[in-house]
């Protein structure tokens, strides 16, 4: 077992709570009343009642602020300006930063999309809502699966929706569409509380991007036709000279074999694109397969119409970027913007993005009170490197590895926090925080009551992010390889250092007490684990016909564009 500290050493942080040591305060409130003149009476009552009114700006008449939640697909800690990237042009989520709050140890709950994002909408680890993979595959990858997200589970904007918030998502889904037939949307973002949806079911895998290829067709090209070609060519001609003796019993199956594979190919090549790559307006496929030049363009335009649609009620958005996942794309106005090819031209466009939401909120004169977050659902894509030597993935900044691993590079993510007036601006925390946090964060400003039927691993930010207290909540957060625990971090109550044990080699002197300590957590989380169903098992990842969504009938190759935004 191997205990290793973080790749900056050990980290002792001082903590800058936002204490007042001036007594002044106190004095002038025990002065108030017969001693002061009546000029400084009306002053205090003047500024009481700008407290009160701030007050019930912050109430909203019994409501809470509105969310702006914003997560970018496979983005690195080190691709953005305030986390320390200097080549690439990052302004407005910098500002964001400026704002408000950086979170410097944001922890994802994976380091892969599907169950780092369960775990965001529920505030759960993974493992609790059977969306932690006991096989190989961690990630829904095909539309026409069953598994998703079960509706037992309780996400952030069912609760926001029970107290009278408009909910909308934008963007990349990932957590499962249908159950039992192509239509039944019993994992579709409508069912878990989201009133509003535009965007896509599954991912941005190659297949939707031309000249990206398939994952399916790749492994595809692996099988040697030209060999098997070559080989029953030499059967025939050997059968010819009379040399062997070859009879229909042999040559029909390998003949049938090898046109079931070529038919696999063509399918895979001409067909597969479509079954995958179609965009959702609410339950509708409206444009199949989808066209993702402008497509960030068009997303950002159905998140603005959707705030001014609501601004005069609460309200909250989940904003879901596409980019800057593999394949890569981005409008025509930023391709070659940026220094670093295609991948720094779509981060660059997801910046514009954020700040025309900005812009937005300003306009509609709601900024003060909606409070904006910006993550990533994990690390960059590390050493994605097209044939031709082109860069496909991002910057972890000085963290080790990236996507799809528990090193620092793959779940340590942006983590930036702003509501005008009310977090602090230009403040950095060094805390261990988790994207589980937001879920109690939101239940707790929304007025709603969180869940009591189940375990929540999240915990409420706001004290934290106020100052109102120097610590974390969360002395252990316990990292997963799909549904295997392979590392655990450690936050002793009483000491400012932080240790991340791997399953490995001893390397430290403290080895025995670190490992005691960390084993009893890992027996206390334990238990607290249940039977779930496995929603990425085999049968629920693999196709099944009769759920492919579909805009036409499969004879048409699921083709259609009727999108009209």
């Amino acid at each position: 077992m191997k205990v290793q500290k973080f790749e900056s050493s050990l980290v002792k942080t001082e903590q800058g709570g936002l204490r007042n040591d001036n007594h002044c305060g106190s004095i002038l409130v025990i002065l108030l009343g017969d001693m002061l003149e009546e000029k400084m009476r009306c002053t205090w009552i003047m500024l009481l009642g700008q407290l009160f009114v701030g007050a019930m700006s912050l109430s909203r008449e019994g409501k809470g602020p509105n969310f702006v939640l914003i997560m970018v697909d496979d983005l690195g800690i080190g691709d953005l300006g305030c986390y320390g990237n200097t080549t690439l042009r990052t302004p407005n989520i910098d500002q964001l930063a400026k704002d408000g709050v950086k979170l410097t140890q944001h922890i994802a709950a994976a380091p892969l999309c599907t169950p780092s994002r369960a775990a965001f909408m529920t505030g759960r680890y993974p493992i609790r809502s059977g969306l932690a993979s006991r096989g190989l595959m961690g990630v829904f990858i095909i539309s026409a699966a069953s598994g998703g997200l079960s509706m037992q589970e309780v996400t952030f904007a069912q609760l926001a929706k029970q107290q009278g918030y408009a909910t909308s998502l934008i963007g990349k889904w990932h957590l499962g569409l249908n159950c039992n037939q192509s239509d039944d949307f019993c994992h579709h973002p409508n069912r878990h509380g989201f009133d509003y949806f535009y965007g896509i079911a599954v991912t941005n895998l190659r297949d939707c991007q031309p000249g990206h290829g398939t994952v399916l067709f790749n492994a595809f090209k692996h099988i040697p036709f030209k060999s098997i070609g070559v080989a029953m060519a030499t059967m025939v001609f050997l059968h010819a000279l009379g040399i062997i003796s070859i009879t229909w019993k042999l040559v029909l199956p390998l003949v049938l074999f090898v046109a079931t594979l070529a038919a696999l190919g063509a399918s895979i090549y001409f067909i597969f694109p479509y079954f995958n790559c179609f965009l959702m307006r609410n339950q509708e496929i409206v444009e199949q397969p989808f066209s993702s030049e402008n497509l960030t363009q068009r997303m950002t335009r159905e998140a603005i119409q959707f705030l001014q649609r609501n601004s005069e009620r609460p309200f909250l958005l989940f904003f879901s970027f596409i980019q800057v996942h593999t394949a890569l794309f981005a409008s025509a106005r930023f391709r070659g913007r940026s220094q670093h090819s295609l991948y720094g031209d779509a981060v660059e466009e997801v910046d514009w993005s954020v700040g025309k939401l900005m812009e937005t909120l300003d306009l509609l004169g709601v900024s003060e009170n909606t409070l904006v977050y910006l993550t990533s659902d994990h690390g960059a894509h590390h050493g994605d490197v097209s044939s031709s030597g082109e860069v496909y993935g991002g910057w972890n900044g000085i963290y080790k590895a990236g996507k799809s691993t528990n090193w620092e590079g793959g779940i340590r993510v942006p983590g930036i926090l702003r509501w005008s007036g009310v977090l602090p601006g230009n403040k950095s925390i060094d805390e261990p925080t988790s994207n589980m946090d937001i879920f109690p964060t939101v239940a707790k400003l929304a007025g709603a009551s969180m869940p009591d039927d189940r375990e929540i691993d999240g915990r409420d930010l706001m004290p934290l992010l106020r100052g109102e207290v120097e610590r974390s909540e969360h002395e252990f957060l316990f990292h997963y390889c799909n549904a295997y625990l392979n590392a655990v971090r450690w936050r002793p109550l009483n000491s400012d250092s932080i240790w991340k044990a791997f399953f490995f080699t001893p390397e430290v002197p403290d080895f025995h007490a670190i490992i005691g300590a960390m084993q009893q957590a890992v027996t206390r989380h334990t238990r607290t684990l249940v039977d779930v169903p496995d929603q990425l098992s085999l049968g629920n990842i693999a196709w099944k016909p009769w759920l492919q969504p579909c805009c036409s009938t499969l004879s048409q190759l699921c083709r259609c564009n009727r999108d009209d935004s």
